[in-house]
């Protein structure tokens, strides 16, 4: 299966990163600096969530219903008049239930590293997080997934599974800092030093790793 960040690289990520760009007003190369650091953080978030049996029952049926896929169906229909006001508010309760009160503190960190206010980067969330929905929608059904295992086995290979522990962990002390950016800022400030280099997740949090820890 490919990992989060093949997505952003192929054909079908080339669109979202030029839609998301275009709906925000936000240079490219900046909307994809920020998609490439906060997709694996709301995976890691959703794989968190799904660890309890309400979580995966409550993601599980998102993905069935709501968030089956079909919004990739027609990506230049979503971005070809701009994207629908319903579409950002969707997007913002995902971004509120993945993230809860860690999200201003993740928004300022991946804003500092790629160069925009936190604002910003929030607006580039709120229309990235339906079409992650999406994406996650479309491989449960194309997997047939159905039980929370499954689900758990999906979120994970995204992820790059076995092989990104060391950065998962790096995740996590994002996702477990208190939400006012201080801690949040100085792990990052170690770890996404590398986020310009390219190679999945181990080349874009390769500052700290690569230092042999």
């Amino acid at each position: 299966m490919e990992g989060i960040l093949d997505l952003l690289n192929s054909d079908l990520g080339k669109t979202i990163i030029s839609g998301v760009s275009g709906t925000t007003n936000t240079e490219q190369s900046k909307t994809s600096s920020v998609l490439t650091m906060a997709l694996p953080v709301l995976m890691k978030a959703m794989e968190r969530n799904a660890s309890t049996p309400e979580g995966a029952q409550g993601l599980m049926g998102a993905l069935s219903n709501k968030h089956d896929g079909s919004i990739l169906d027609n990506l230049s229909g979503l971005f070809g008049g701009g994207v629908d006001e319903e579409v950002k508010t969707d997007g913002s309760k995902i971004l509120g239930h993945i993230l809860g009160q860690k999200q201003q503190g993740v928004q300022q960190v991946i804003g500092q590293k790629a160069g925009l206010d936190s604002g910003s980067v929030g607006e580039i969330l709120k229309v990235a997080a339906p079409i992650l929905m999406g994406v996650l929608g479309k491989q449960k059904r194309q997997n047939n997934v159905s039980s929370e295992n499954e689900l758990s086995g999906l979120l994970g290979g995204l992820l790059g599974g076995s092989k990104a522990k060391n950065e998962q962990s790096f995740l996590e002390q994002i996702l477990d800092a208190d939400g006012d950016g201080s801690v949040v800022d100085d792990v990052a400030g170690m770890v996404l030093g590398g986020s310009k280099k390219r190679g999945g997740l181990g080349g874009l949090l390769g500052g700290l790793f690569g230092r042999g820890r």
